[in-house]
């Protein structure tokens, strides 16, 4: 199964490298330079290549491609993980209310963090929208799973239900957020809706980074623990699983890797049902499998459709959002029919 894994990391691997350069090439402005040139450029002031080239290059693409990267992994494996713990194809962070929780306290925090931030910390003044979108994160993540689980059993209708009032109560919420806004505030919490990855920076991208690393330490090792705990919780705790302990983890890290997504690129919606709902038909719900691949084709799925919304009315671009919810939409109606007499 090792060798399984690896070959199909290995592909996986180079399918996102060839599309990281198909991207790099994607776009109104075209090179003057080589791409090896341009790569020369950054380590040798002999070469002549632009200033234009290595801006655009370097601060707008490969940063922008390196965040789909990043967020796309990010929110695969979170639905992944989901998935597996609440034993259920639904189980994604935006279908279950996470992203709602996180876009709200992100959307509090671009409206009311004049009045917020006198009151805390000054040195968590540069990182409020990150950390506010965390604690949406995980109270949403905390409150459903509290509402739809009943001695170690996850109630699926009760876990969609509780996502649908979530949601219905961040779209009130924001509603009146929106309502009292000023002109820029209101640009701001319309990036957040509809999702972009027009605001891709280094110090952005080194942060996720850091966040993912942190998280994927806990989850990726999980997929045995996953595999084990499809069987019950019950068995898998005779197996010597830290049942509690490893729900714990998913939730906290889960929450982690969507509140920083959400901080960083608003609302994208599906990634997280899309990549796991695809792997568990080839691999049959093996974790261990589904994780680490989760984690590469999410950003394969990120990546290109960030790809489509930056190129197809170019010079102006589509909110990925919108596109990533064209393919989710009709995979969701799938699942639903699919298990329709067991919800």
């Amino acid at each position: 199964m090792q060798n399984k894994l690896s070959i199909y990391l290995i592909i996986s691997f180079l399918l996102l490298f060839l599309l990281a350069i198909f991207s790099l090439y994607m776009g109104v402005y075209e090179f003057e330079s080589s791409f090896w040139e341009i790569i020369k450029s950054f380590f040798s002031s002999e070469t002549a290549v632009s200033e234009t080239d290595k801006f655009v290059f370097s601060d707008l693409r490969l940063s922008r491609i390196v965040m789909a990267v990043l967020i796309g992994s990010a929110l695969a494996v979170s639905g992944a993980c989901l998935q597996g713990m609440f034993k259920n194809p639904l189980a994604s962070p935006d279908l279950i209310g996470i992203t709602s929780g996180a876009s709200l306290f992100a959307a509090i925090a671009i409206v009311l963090g004049s009045f917020i931030k006198p009151h805390i910390p000054e040195v968590f003044h540069f990182s409020f929208l990150s950390i506010s979108a965390f604690v949406g994160a995980f109270i949403t993540m905390s409150v459903v799973y509290k509402i739809s689980t009943t001695g170690g059993k996850t109630n699926v209708m009760m876990m969609l239900l509780s996502g649908v009032a979530i949601t219905a109560l961040g779209f009130a919420v924001m509603g009146l957020l929106i309502y009292i806004s000023k002109d820029e505030q209101l640009r701001d919490l319309t990036f957040w809706n509809l999702g972009s990855l027009g605001g891709a920076t280094w110090t952005k991208n080194l942060i996720l980074f850091c966040v993912i690393i942190l998280s994927y330490f806990f989850l990726i090792g999980k997929g045995k623990t996953l595999n084990a705990m499809m069987l019950g919780e019950k068995d898998a705790t005779h197996l010597g699983i830290p049942v509690e302990k490893t729900k714990k983890q998913i939730v906290l890290f889960t929450a982690l890797l969507v509140g920083a997504s959400v901080a960083f690129s608003g609302t994208i919606g599906f990634v997280g049902l899309i990549i796991p709902y695809i792997l568990r038909l080839i691999f049959k719900s093996n974790y261990y499998i589904i994780l680490p691949l989760s984690a590469v084709l999410g950003s394969v799925l990120l990546l290109g459709a960030d790809t489509i919304s930056r190129t197809v009315v170019a010079p102006s671009e589509i909110p990925i959002g919108i596109l990533t919810a064209f393919m989710g939409a009709p995979i969701f109606i799938m699942i639903l029919l699919k298990h329709r007499k067991s919800l």
